[in-house]
């Protein structure tokens, strides 16, 4: 699922990346923006589980 990229938000990205970014920087940037882009659709869409089951899931304690 991927999202549509606007030109001018990745301009502003990198604009405000440091001088000596690597691109291994912005691949970095790149991924955590689209993590949380599609973390927020899926919150919007009610795509999410509670804590607690997932604690259950993986067997953890509150």
């Amino acid at each position: 699922m991927s999202t549509v990229m606007e030109k001018e938000k990745a301009h502003r990205l990198i604009d405000r990346m440091p001088p000596h970014a690597t691109w291994d920087d912005l691949m970095r940037e790149i991924y955590v923006r689209e993590t949380i882009e599609r973390g927020l659709a899926d919150s919007k869409a009610g795509r999410t589980k509670d804590v607690k089951e997932v604690r259950a899931k993986y067997g953890l304690s509150e």
